[in-house]
């Protein structure tokens, strides 16, 4: 078995440099100079091409082992912080996978917590994997929005579990013909399925899924990884590449649909805080979460190990 990884070219000075100023970008407004178009719409799409490509690069060079759990490190004073994006499928080769890995670490002592519905999907029997909040506080924060939810008919206030998110009708067509074309086979050559997938991609994406991931690409590695945990490492760096910087994602959807931004890149903020505020005195957390999540969780650590975001204000939801 080949797992995708990309040609081991490390970035230029130029790159770097260029790179480092997309990663400083706090608005779209940020972007508009450094991609030198003339429209903060223009802008996004054309650093979302930059740093695709850039992190493609950066990633590759990278290397890195894919043995154990995979995800990202970020250490906080003397605590290790992990964060593992899954596909949360709900297969039987995903619940082995992290089953094994993650009885290891509670046995040696470290704090477990799951993007809410992870845990009633693969440890419902381990008591010492906590669940977060995410969906609740989401919830609770569109409840404070104006205009009515679209979101509201996507979500049920009360689910316990991933699974029983009630999928649009654009959803279930998307889903539908990304799995014709993955299962095609008359259509033998990846780079022909992939020029397949583009164009039901664009065909059936729109503004808000630019922010969100949901193209072809995401789904064939999603299915791939959810029927062979191997494959995860390769679905976490395409999302590494997929998203710009959390502000600036969250800006782009916040303008278009607030409430779904909301329940996708505000989440990842959340579980970041949830699980520094309950670390304790843990030497090392795993977050298990979404791979979507992965970039956004990760990018909010960070943000507290540098000193630009402390916990005033956090509340655990009832």
């Amino acid at each position: 078995m080949t797992v995708e990884r990309g040609e081991r070219r490390r970035l230029t000075n130029a790159e770097q440099y260029r790179l480092r100023a997309l990663r400083r970008a706090g608005s779209l407004a940020d972007l508009v100079p450094l991609t030198g178009v003339d429209s903060e719409h223009a802008a996004y799409f054309a650093a979302k091409r930059i740093w695709n490509e850039l992190r493609t690069k950066e990633l590759a060079a990278s290397g890195g082992s894919d043995s154990g759990l995979p995800g990202n490190s970020v250490a906080i004073d003397d605590t290790e912080f992990h964060v593992h994006g899954i596909t949360h499928a709900d297969t039987d080769a995903e619940r082995r996978f992290l089953r094994a890995h993650v009885a290891r670490l509670v046995a040696d002592d470290a704090a477990v917590f799951c993007e809410q519905g992870v845990r009633s999907m693969y440890f419902a029997d381990f008591d010492a994997v906590c669940e977060m909040d995410d969906y609740r506080w989401a919830m609770a924060e569109r409840e404070a929005l104006e205009e009515s939810s679209r979101v509201a008919d996507v979500l049920t206030p009360g689910f316990d579990s991933l699974s029983e998110d009630v999928e649009s009708f654009t959803d279930r067509l998307r889903t539908r013909v990304f799995s014709l074309i993955e299962s095609d086979a008359a259509v033998e050559q990846n780079a022909v399925r992939r020029a397949l997938g583009d164009v039901a991609s664009s065909l059936l994406t729109n503004k808000e899924s630019m922010a969100t991931g949901e193209d072809f690409e995401s789904f064939r590695k999603r299915r791939l990884a959810a029927a062979n945990p191997a494959y995860l490492p390769d679905l976490q760096r395409y999302y590494e590449r997929r998203f710009l910087p959390q502000p600036v994602e969250r800006e782009w959807l916040r303008r278009h649909d607030p409430e779904l931004e909301l329940v996708t890149h505000a989440r990842n903020e959340r579980m970041a805080d949830y699980a520094l505020y309950h670390a304790d005195d843990a030497d090392e957390v795993h977050l298990v979460v979404g791979a979507a999540h992965q970039p956004g969780v990760t990018y909010y650590l960070e943000q507290h190990r540098d000193g630009n975001r402390d916990l005033s204000g956090f509340e655990p939801i009832p």
